[in-house]
């Protein structure tokens, strides 16, 4: 690991105590995926040796417009730790966030390894325990989310927070492709989507994240859960707002974004 690397991944960790940095482009190129990942890789192995457990990925990226827009033809990922989920109905403290947006996704558990670099979707289908709705709390570290794909790729994939839906389902019977979301701020609607807007399809996203892991030698285990992607626009949070996912055949999962700041 190179003394850059190390660099970059050390201002980023300050960021979250001490407030958003300037974009890395004095260290990584805007699409350098492998300097970007290196970085991701360095503080996953800090966080690690401070006690945190991994427990599962996040998929970014899944929208072709977002893509486009950071110059990039594929998603990303980035690392679950178990300190990252809020229970459903729980709160999220606005002292633990610095520029936060929510998103509706589709989450799956796996009861199987996913070891194989040619995973197809029904190959993940087929290791699938649960699927619950779930609302990712995307951050950026990130100053005015000013962001390239290296940016939010070395930034752990933009993630923060995460809520599962209480009530899980069986894969067997669900619509993951034409199921529709909503995600209400306040009871108002202000994110529409359907599991379509997910790379096709949410299993799709699933498996191209089994490939790319499989392929990096650290595969998707039982017991990982899985964030596959938002199924629309995200959407920046306030303190004192109450956040609803509900996504067609699969309930309903909710948060508040308390102010606890002096």
């Amino acid at each position: 690991m190179t003394a850059d690397i190390i660099q970059l991944a050390a201002r980023l960790r300050s960021a979250y105590s001490s407030g958003p940095v300037p974009p890395l482009r004095d260290g990584l190129e805007p699409t350098d995926a492998a300097g970007a990942y290196a970085v991701q890789e360095a503080n996953t192995a800090f966080w690690l040796g401070q006690g945190r457990r991994v427990v599962g990925r996040k998929v970014g990226l899944t929208a072709k417009a977002v893509q486009a827009q950071l110059g990039v033809n594929q998603p990303d990922f980035g690392v679950l730790f178990d300190d990252m989920e809020i229970a459903d109905g729980g709160e999220l403290l606005a002292s633990k966030s610095l520029q936060p947006k929510a998103e509706a996704e589709v989450a799956i558990i796996l009861n199987a390894d996913l070891s194989n670099e040619e995973t197809s979707p029904e190959q993940v289908a087929a290791a699938v325990s649960e699927v619950t709705a779930a609302i990712e709390i995307v951050d950026s570290r990130i100053a005015d989310w000013k962001i390239t794909f290296a940016d939010t790729v070395a930034d752990n994939g933009s993630s923060a927070f995460y809520v599962l839906g209480k009530d899980r389902k069986q894969l067997a019977g669900l619509d993951l492709w034409t199921c529709g979301m909503a995600l209400e701020v306040n009871g108002e609607v202000v994110s529409l989507g359907a599991g379509a807007a997910c790379l096709g399809h949410p299993l799709n996203a699933a498996a191209w994240l089994a490939r790319t892991l499989a392929a990096r030698g650290e595969p998707l285990r039982a017991g990982d859960v899985v964030l596959t992607g938002a199924l629309g626009p995200m959407v920046a949070i306030h303190p004192g707002d109450h956040v609803k996912a509900s996504i067609g055949g699969l309930g309903s999962c909710e948060f508040t974004f308390r102010d606890d700041r002096p």
